[in-house]
């Protein structure tokens, strides 16, 4: 299939494709006016919704999203690493100020391991602001014997057993939610959030408790980089080096002050094309020649495509390879080496550096079968993608009792064999992709949802804080268990992480091999 041209495109050029994954609203009833108007609130259809976010600001810039496709382009070239993490899906009561900063202080503690590992710049992407839609395999679900439209998100329909009737006054519940997120996010940095301490005698604003942390040898570790990183600010701010500036990915860029970007699935096709503007595109971004104006969905400044909804002559494909944005792909085990080199042909016909991620998510038992092809494929191509392991979709399992759970052995061997096959092939893995959460309760504890890790977290205790209503995440530990794994594979391993990696490859109990139904 010859790939088609950005002339015969536009945001809505979707609609003329098969779609999957689309919410069935229910007919809109008629809908008469009672006696008291001032009392009465008409609902709105998904043809008024949508009219109404296609007049709402974006939420964020074409500056943004330029900005941060040049800092992928870097990423595709080995000279900096993307970390993108977060929620499975987002509630819209994760839009607090805590839960907010409990997630950008995790990125930010598990960027700081990174860049002192590997050192390199990490390029911090979150799925955040706007991650409020789940895909689906069947359209019902069986709660407590009954059977109901299955829960797609928040931006569809409600958790709660009595709200599952899609809603499409919902999309605009995401959009304020997002909005709310991405300001808080802005507000954070722009107020020094992310800064290091210069000296040992300050304290570092983004950092979460630690008394918690259950290994010494993680513990000691992180404290150890904190201190090292400033001790040397400090030694720079003696010598009168500039901390407000500096060159392009400098000091300032890696330790000073941090770019968070946000990222979604864009699922929901209604809502994605109501938010994609045609924007000037910025001096830095354009070329010699080019166009002056482009595309950009404005929703997120990364969104992706999902395992499920990448077909080549799809809806979701379609709207895609219109955009400026960078984006994801999924490449789980369906994917055919020909067919993820033609769907790269169809949405980077123009090979740019930043455009595309591959997020592959294998599971530890298939990534030595499936990787090595899928790369080769890649590297005959030409398109210089980001090659992103996604280590969480594909090693969920049921413990016993029936638990979805997932098991550091498993998400730690498919790292393992991922940096293990690339270099074989002369490749690099050159980003993450985790489901994670820095939330922590009153008590000082993490959440209890994968098995495993420096901490031990046996399977009787994923009971004990297991909140998550979708797929179990790493917690705050796990999470820099997986950032000290992959700063030892980046050449600053020592023997204190040698301890920590010891005690992720332990062998996970039987019960935790079971693949979840």
């Amino acid at each position: 299939m010859a790939p088609t041209t950005a002339a015969d495109w536009s945001p809505s050029s979707w609609r003329s494709k098969p779609i999957v994954q689309d919410v069935v609203y229910p007919p809109e009833p008629e809908q008469v006016e009672p006696a008291d108007p001032v009392a009465w609130k008409r609902k709105q259809g998904l043809d008024q919704v949508v009219e109404k976010l296609e007049k709402l600001p974006p939420l964020v810039s074409a500056v943004e999203i330029e900005r941060l496709k040049a800092n992928l382009a870097n990423v595709s070239k080995g000279e900096a690493f993307l970390l993108q993490g977060g929620d499975c899906a987002e509630l819209f009561d994760y839009c607090s100020s805590e839960k907010i900063e409990h997630r950008l202080s995790l990125l930010l503690s598990m960027s700081l391991i990174l860049i002192w590992g590997m050192k390199l710049p990490v390029v911090r992407i979150a799925r955040m602001g706007g991650q409020y839609a789940k895909p689906r395999s069947k359209q019902t679900e069986v709660v407590d014997g009954v059977e109901l439209p299955s829960f797609r998100g928040h931006n569809v329909n409600g958790l709660d057993p009595n709200d599952r009737l899609p809603d499409p006054e919902r999309l605009l519940s995401a959009y304020f939610h997002s909005a709310a997120t991405v300001n808080h996010v802005r507000s954070l940095l722009a107020s020094g959030f992310a800064s290091l301490p210069s000296s040992r005698e300050e304290d570092v604003a983004w950092s979460l408790p630690l008394s918690h942390v259950r290994s010494p040898q993680l513990l000691s570790a992180y404290e150890d980089i904190v201190y090292n990183l400033s001790q040397a600010m400090e030694f720079m701010s003696v010598i009168g080096v500039d901390r407000s500036g500096g060159s392009k990915g400098g000091l300032h860029g890696a330790l000073e002050s941090a770019d968070i970007f946000m990222s979604h699935e864009a699922l929901m096709l209604e809502y994605e094309s109501a938010l994609t503007r045609k924007l000037p595109i910025p001096a830095f971004a354009r070329t010699e020649g080019g166009d002056k104006e482009g595309y950009y969905c404005t929703s997120a400044h990364f969104v992706w495509i999902g395992d499920r909804t990448r077909a080549l002559t799809g809806a979701h494909v379609e709207f895609f390879r219109g955009l400026r944005n960078p984006i994801g792909i999924k490449v789980g085990p369906s994917m055919d080496p020909e067919e993820l080199v033609r769907l790269l042909g169809i949405v980077d016909p123009n090979k740019e550096p930043g455009r595309v991620t591959l997020i592959s998510r294998y599971g530890a038992e298939l990534v030595e079968k499936l990787l090595p092809a899928h790369i080769e494929a890649v590297q005959k191509s030409g398109h210089p993608v980001i090659f992103c392991s996604d280590p969480m979709h594909g090693n969920t399992r049921s413990a016993a009792g029936g638990v979805k759970t997932r098991a550091m052995h498993d998400i730690v061997s498919e790292i393992s064999a991922s940096l293990r096959i690339h270099a074989s092939l002369g490749s690099k893995l050159n980003g993450i992709h985790l489901e994670l959460t820095g939330d922590i309760t009153p008590e000082g504890h993490s959440v209890t949802e994968c098995t495993g890790g420096s901490m031990e977290l046996a399977e009787e205790e994923l009971g004990l804080r297991f909140e998550s209503y979708c797929d179990p995440r790493l917690n705050f530990e796990q999470s820099l268990d997986v950032a000290f794994m992959l700063s030892q594979a980046g050449g600053r391993g020592r023997s204190l992480d040698n301890k920590i990696l010891k005690e992720l490859s332990i062998s996970r109990p039987a019960s935790e091999a079971r693949p979840a139904a």
